[in-house]
């Protein structure tokens, strides 16, 4: 396995723009909402910094946690509770199939530095970060770190993601779902060029209680293709093939379809309380992070 270099790490993630990330944090709309940071708490029974109440033993509880003290003075089993802060949990769905290796500035990468600035924000404030990418299913995963210490494997899982194979977000979601079944943010940075839909693979996000991001990137040339005459289309994921003359009526017709489609996209995210954002690959990155983000509330 080959060593990550600075150059790489810093291709992702620069020093300079993750100083400005420090004083940053996650925040969830949905799974605390109406609480501040520090105030994600829940009485249990545990070991944990602040003590919080009692209640009467029952049957089965943990003798460790009963108060003996109260024991030797009242004669009755008390068992004490903790607060203790509830952990945000933030996963990333990356798109690694062949769609996203494409355009300047390309689309993997830029959904990779992206993914690595909101990834760095959680582990700085100690959140739980898990990071899959997928194609026709989950293909890496890096799961539940936490703390600053973990950035630069974050990075290194990153750094080799390789795009490969044909989209497949209904089989990704499924699988995500079932092996994630405790809340927490979920942020899908993609093209969502699904040939079988995007609607099956959110509603099985949906069906759990998370607080859903969908991110769509598309480079320049998908947005305004600069082309003309008689040409010979392929397909990049699956090699279908399409001849067409390409004039001024047909790109006037491709750009009313994928605006058509981006919308039913969008109105499929909003309708569900879905966020959802467009951008072009000529958008900056860090730009996108620290201006839409903030202004949906995912970050402060």
């Amino acid at each position: 396995m080959a060593t990550l270099t600075q150059q790489q790490a810093d291709e992702l993630l620069d020093p300079e723009f993750m100083n400005k990330l420090d004083q940053l944090e996650l925040v969830s709309r949905k799974i605390f909402a109406g609480k501040m940071r520090g105030e994600r708490r829940s009485k249990r029974k545990g070991e944990s910094v602040e003590f919080a109440d009692y209640r009467n033993y029952v049957v089965g509880d943990d003798l460790r946690f009963v108060d003996w003290n109260i024991y030797a003075r009242l004669d009755k089993l008390f068992l004490k509770l903790f607060l203790e802060e509830e952990d945000l949990h933030v996963s990333f769905l990356i798109d690694s199939s062949k769609s996203m290796n494409w355009g300047t500035p390309g689309k993997s990468l830029y959904a990779r530095r992206m993914a690595a600035a909101l990834a760095y924000i959680g582990l700085v404030n100690y959140d739980r970060v898990s990071l899959y990418a997928y194609s026709d299913g989950l293909q890496y995963e890096m799961t539940g770190v936490r703390g600053r210490r973990f950035m630069f494997k974050v990075v290194d899982f990153l750094t080799k993601v390789e795009c490969d194979g044909v989209s497949d977000l209904t089989s990704a979601c499924r699988q995500f779902a079932i092996r994630h079944p405790q809340p927490g943010i979920v942020i899908v940075l993609s093209d969502f060029f699904e040939k079988g839909g995007f609607e099956q693979g959110l509603r099985y996000l949906l069906g759990r209680r998370y607080d859903i991001y969908c991110i769509q990137m598309l480079s320049p040339e998908e947005i305004d293709p600069a082309l003309a005459g008689d040409l010979q289309l392929k397909d990049v994921e699956d090699d279908d093939l399409a001849e067409v003359t390409v004039s001024r009526a047909l790109l006037n017709r491709y750009k009313q379809n994928l605006t058509s489609y981006c919308e039913n996209l969008k109105g499929f995210c909003t309708r569900r309380g879905i966020s959802y954002m467009f951008t072009s690959t000529e958008v900056p990155f860090d730009q996108v992070v620290l201006t839409y983000f903030r202004k949906r509330g995912l970050i402060q």
